[in-house]
């Protein structure tokens, strides 16, 4: 898949799915660590607490979701890649994994407290559908997180990571991966997305509102909250 970004939805899950078995690992040898990291201050920021309905979003595995289970939150990790869900029963059998696609979620008006979503949501052919859909998910006064790779705010870093992104990292990922193309897409996908003020754009134009976001690791991570007021 190349900078075009035509992103066709059964190319994505396929893709996904052929990478579901050691896509946790990957991610966190390509990210020097760091995910693990930003797994642990996303779930400060939605601060789950018992009872509370959340609706994971490109959930994978079930890595983001099931630290907010374990809060006590009533929590339902959703993913179009069914290779993905399939691991993800396996390791997390405690969590809810419902196949679904972001831009026709299978469920009610005003179904869920909160929505996040972590690094998927550039992978929606169509974004603002996407963010439609999850507001018409959201109870009202409920939020949305949505944490995404962004573009790193100093120029000189940021020149840097996508120079890493474009050459080093593809070529990382043909010494751990049978297919790399996931990866190529990967660094494709970041360099081509929104900055965090376009983003931030987009959610108002979708109908979110107090938008703010939260840079990560110098803004190769993002995370934007934002509020369903109506």
């Amino acid at each position: 898949m190349t900078a075009n970004l035509e992103k066709d939805p059964n190319q994505i899950s396929n893709m996904f799915d052929g990478v579901a078995k050691n896509y946790d690992l990957l991610n966190d040898l390509l990210s020097f660590g760091q995910t693990k990291r930003w797994r642990r201050i996303v779930t400060s920021i939605i601060s789950p607490k018992p009872g509370m309905k959340i609706l994971d979003l490109a959930a994978g595995t079930g890595s983001s979701s099931e630290p907010l289970r374990k809060k006590g939150a009533d929590v339902t990790a959703a993913d179009f890649s069914e290779g993905m869900l399939e691991v993800g029963k396996r390791k997390h059998p405690n969590l809810k994994f419902v196949k679904a696609d972001a831009l026709a979620l299978p469920f009610a008006n005003q179904s869920f407290d909160l929505v996040t979503i972590s690094f998927g949501l550039r992978n929606t052919n169509d974004a603002e559908k996407a963010l439609n859909e999850m507001h018409r998910v959201t109870k009202v006064n409920g939020k949305l997180v949505i944490v995404e790779f962004s573009h790193p705010t100093n120029k000189f870093f940021r020149n840097f990571y996508f120079r890493y992104l474009m050459k080093i990292l593809p070529l990382l990922s043909r010494l751990f991966a049978k297919d790399s193309s996931a990866y190529v897409y990967l660094a494709n996908s970041i360099k081509a997305w929104p900055n965090q003020s376009n983003l931030a754009k987009l959610l108002m134009k979708s109908g979110w509102q107090d938008v703010t976001w939260q840079d990560l690791t110098f803004g190769i991570v993002a995370v934007h909250i934002a509020q369903r007021s109506i």
